[in-house]
């Protein structure tokens, strides 16, 4: 693990702000420290502090109490610590509140959230812009991003691949209403200087997209150098090979921190009620006008969604997939009501299992 020099490093630098300072007071009063989550990898943590870097676990009530990955820390977080210097190590005690929460479900069939990256202020959602240019794919992960708190900006990368900038630029606006999109080369070092503004003030910025699409070799030109490991590119797609394995949160030396994260291979969303309200901004003001207020859009009289479709005024393939992920939602929220039924049932079975224990051994 590679870590840029932490010596002297105010928290501000960190993104440190009146909302955490708000929050960590009353762990101040008590002689606690604060720091910042770089890297998590098995319950192991690499924190940021004004002490330098500190190698830190959770404390065990943290892990009795926690329910499930919210109340754990994740990279991007603040969190409250007891410093060992002798040891160069921290106990964390407790996460502070979140300003943002970039989740998805965790791969598999079971219902578990799984954090991407906490406290960011700005989203760089990166596509490639050759193969791997997917609007259907884009509308995903920006119902996440809305979701998580964060502002969304699309970046298309590799220009220097591609014959047909513009036209792809549109295609991408047509489905990122609201959204800012830069067009740069990670290659060629063109628009990194539009990047960068959003780095200012101290600002967090993750970068989030599929495996190969250049996140690591935008984020080497911002740092400056060569930091994260790039692979060769394929000569059949023009994609990068996937390198980077874990999230891991690096201060940028001209200011402002990024987040590199592993390319996903599947994005299955965690919550995206308001994001999806967000991303079909343009379906869901048709749907204002639907006679019926519970209307599914489907084949109800008086839908003003189906004529707008009829129409040419919606796509089909948009509206196909702005269905697709509400059922999808709707499917995820059965199972998180059951899991969470579930999870209730096993805490008082195991409270009850204590209680019987202390009782036998008291009357022994």
């Amino acid at each position: 693990m590679k870590f840029v020099n932490m010596q002297d490093i105010l928290l501000e630098k960190l993104g440190w702000n009146a909302f955490f300072e708000a929050n960590f007071f009353p762990y101040k009063e008590k002689g606690f420290a604060a720091g910042r989550v770089a890297i998590e990898h098995r319950k192991a943590y690499r924190l940021y502090t004004e002490l330098g870097e500190l190698s830190a676990e959770a404390a065990g009530k943290m892990f009795y109490e926690a329910c499930g990955a919210e109340d754990l820390p994740a990279v991007g977080d603040w969190v409250v610590i007891r410093p060992l210097l002798d040891e160069k190590k921290a106990v964390i005690h407790a996460v502070l509140p979140r300003k943002s929460k970039f989740s998805r479900k965790a791969a598999g069939d079971n219902t578990d959230e799984q954090i991407v990256a906490t406290n960011v202020d700005t989203v760089f959602l990166v596509s490639s812009l050759n193969q791997d240019l997917n609007l259907r794919r884009i509308e995903r992960y920006l119902t996440l991003a809305w979701e998580s708190g964060a502002t969304p900006v699309i970046v298309l990368n590799k220009t220097d691949l591609c014959d047909n900038v513009e036209e792809c630029r549109d295609a991408v606006e047509s489905v990122a209403l609201g959204v800012a999109i830069h067009t740069v080369s990670a290659v060629a070092e063109e628009g990194m200087a539009e990047l960068a503004t959003y780095l200012q003030n101290n600002s967090t910025v993750a970068f989030l997209g599929s495996s190969g699409v250049g996140k690591s070799s935008l984020i080497n030109k911002l740092l400056g150098e060569e930091y994260f490991k790039i692979g060769e590119i394929r000569e059949a797609d023009d994609r990068g090979r996937h390198i980077t394995t874990h999230r891991e949160l690096v201060l940028v030396p001209s200011g402002g921190l990024v987040i590199d994260t592993p390319g996903m291979r599947e994005l299955q969303l965690w919550e995206g009620a308001e994001g999806l309200q967000e991303v079909f901004e343009d379906i869901e003001r048709f749907a204002a006008d639907c006679r019926f207020n519970d209307c599914q859009h489907e084949s109800e009289p008086g839908c003003a969604v189906l004529a707008a479709l009829e129409k040419g005024e919606i796509s089909s393939e948009r509206y196909g997939h702005y269905k697709k992920l509400q059922k999808e939602l709707a499917f995820l929220h059965r199972k998180q009501d059951q899991h969470a039924q579930l999870e209730e049932k096993r805490k008082w079975k195991a409270i009850h299992r204590s209680v019987r224990k202390q009782l036998k051994q008291k009357y022994k």
